[in-house]
């Protein structure tokens, strides 16, 4: 895995030449035996994913349809199919376990699972909100066993030379963090994104993106400034956000559920900016632009297709070191974005039915 460096210089010197990213090729990771519940798109991406890229495999899976489950395991050649995952966790074999349901049923659906001391991976959103969120890491901390939320951009190799590039200075001091998401889903209450029952709207699914790589750059995100509109079932159709970084700098950012938008991050210092092109969360581009003229670019090594290996093989080390968490998506930073999340959601006036008190 090497940056490709634009060969033009300058007057002042040579050209910028990128950072290596430091991560490990997904292939060389622990084997682990996975267990998935609820098998939706993401965890069929997951699967595929992980026999494709990985040495780790899935073995067994749960649905609420046992029928539903056994079509995921005959279609990824899985052992064990289950309509439980009290009888998944009964059965055993299985060293950690994937939570891929809407975020709506992560608390319920991680709790047994932690509980049993199964590491789990679960997806983004991590949770509802905050107090959820932490009383699956306290019971983590208590039961002695791993947990991660699954935001996968986090893991994949341009995001490690991002990070390298912001650390070294080359940008200057970090000025503002711009990245959005938006897709298009016209409006139906039968769909999970407009659904409250299942945390519906933009930003625990598609706003979690901008917000948790605006805390990656930036840390800790305060003094929002929040604008947005709500469906006809309450749920957040467009989110705009202005915030100040714990590291200083600022963040611009944005989310809805009513359009495709540009999909691309800027991170902007005074010496410079980086850019994440196409979608910014996903295997793609990272171009380095100082203000002296020189430029550097990095593209994703291997196959796009296999960007969830990152974050599979890095459980899979993680867990096999007997380690409770990732610094690479830290307990802290979960709590830190969900924080935000809760913060907007007040401010919008988006409560979903049953949630907790955040």
């Amino acid at each position: 895995m090497t940056a490709t460096a634009d060969p033009r210089g300058t007057d002042e010197g040579p050209g910028l030449t990128l950072p290596a990213p430091q991560v490990p090729d997904p292939g060389t990771a622990p084997p682990l035996r996975w267990g998935v519940i609820s098998p939706g798109h993401i965890a069929d991406q997951f699967t595929a994913t992980a026999h494709r890229a990985t040495a780790s495999r899935v073995v067994s899976v749960v649905s609420r349809s046992q029928q539903r489950a056994e079509a995921f395991a005959a279609k990824h050649g899985l052992e064990r199919a289950f309509s439980s995952v009290a009888d998944m966790l009964a059965a055993g074999g299985i060293d950690a376990v994937y939570v891929a349901s809407p975020h709506a049923q992560h608390h319920a659906l991680t709790r047994p699972v932690l509980e049993a001391g199964v590491p789990a991976l679960v997806e983004k959103a991590f949770t509802l909100n905050t107090a959820q969120a932490r009383d699956l890491l306290e019971l983590a901390e208590q039961k002695g066993v791993f947990v991660m939320e699954a935001m996968w951009a986090r893991f994949l190799p341009q995001y490690d030379v991002l990070r390298q590039v912001v650390a070294s200075g080359v940008l200057g001091d970090i000025v503002e963090v711009t990245a959005d998401h938006g897709q298009s889903f016209p409006e139906d209450p039968t769909h999970r994104m407009h659904a409250p029952e299942l945390g519906g709207g933009a930003l625990l699914d598609l706003g979690v993106y901008p917000l948790s790589f605006a805390q990656m750059v930036l840390g800790d995100l305060t003094d929002l400034s929040v604008h947005g509109t709500l469906t006809s079932a309450g749920v957040d159709a467009y989110v705009g956000l202005l915030a100040r970084g714990e590291h200083g700098g600022h963040a611009r950012l944005g989310t809805t559920l009513l359009s495709r938008t540009p999909t691309a991050a800027v991170v902007s210092g005074t010496a410079g900016s980086a850019q994440l092109s196409g979608a910014f969360f996903a295997p793609g581009e990272l171009t380095v632009t100082l203000l002296d003229g020189r430029s550097a670019g990095f593209s994703h090594p291997g196959d796009r297709g296999d960007g969830m290996a990152f974050e599979i093989a890095e459980s899979a080390r993680r867990i096999a070191a007997g380690e409770l968490q990732s610094p690479v998506m830290s307990w802290a930073e979960t709590l830190s974005v969900m924080g935000t999340m809760d913060a907007v959601r007040a401010e919008l006036g988006v409560v979903y039915p049953g949630e907790e008190p955040a």
